[in-house]
């Protein structure tokens, strides 16, 4: 098992990394929240880790701090919920704000995020109502500032969106209500994922 990973990032297209460890480059794919975080490339970067190995790939996840890891462990224990799944619920939940949902059974905040229904909500919130205590604050900050916006931020975004679930449709209508010009594509992502949560 990877329990973490300590490099320098050597290339960052949402929501996937390139980790460099001593000359071998890890792909990690990581939540919004965790690739917010990150500084700019060629920075040294350190990330809590989860291995997923099934038959057919062995995928790495990387997090900024061990309550999303935790809550991310959580998730793939829930029946019907997978790798997937979890990353979009990271992605559109703060840990704190998921703790909420389930404690208060707030099964309208689960729907917003891309992939769970009504009846997948009202599961998330019965099987990890015992879990979810062991899963702290997030303690979850914004993007770094002064990230120079690439030409194809937007696109960057939208390919983003789609690997977190939306559909190409849902995505070209949430980028409509931003304003694009000069963000980065963290910040189209931050400001769509307000807009869904709407």
């Amino acid at each position: 098992m990877i329990g973490s990973l300590r490099g320098r990032l050597e290339s960052k297209q949402p929501p996937w990394i390139v980790l460099d460890v001593g000359g071998v480059g890890y792909e990690v794919e990581t939540p919004m929240s965790t690739f917010f975080q990150l500084p700019e490339t060629g920075a040294e970067v350190r990330l809590l880790t989860h291995l997923l190995v099934r038959d057919d790939a062995q995928q790495l996840y990387g997090f900024a701090t061990e309550e999303e890891r935790a809550l991310f462990r959580n998730l793939l224990k829930v029946s019907g919920v997978g790798a997937r799944m979890a990353l979009a619920i990271l992605s559109g939940i703060s840990v704190e704000g998921f703790r909420r949902c389930v404690e208060y059974e707030d099964t309208a905040s689960l729907v917003k995020v891309p992939g769970i229904g009504k009846k997948t909500a009202e599961r998330l919130i019965i099987e990890m109502r015992d879990r979810v205590a062991a899963v702290g604050p997030s303690g979850v900050a914004g993007a770094p500032p002064g990230a120079a916006p690439p030409e194809d931020a937007r696109g960057e975004a939208s390919t983003a969106l789609m690997a977190l679930g939306y559909r190409a449709a849902e995505v070209a209508k949430l980028l409509r209500q931003v304003d694009t010009e000069d963000l980065s594509a963290e910040e189209i992502i931050r400001q769509a994922l307000r807009q869904a949560a709407r």
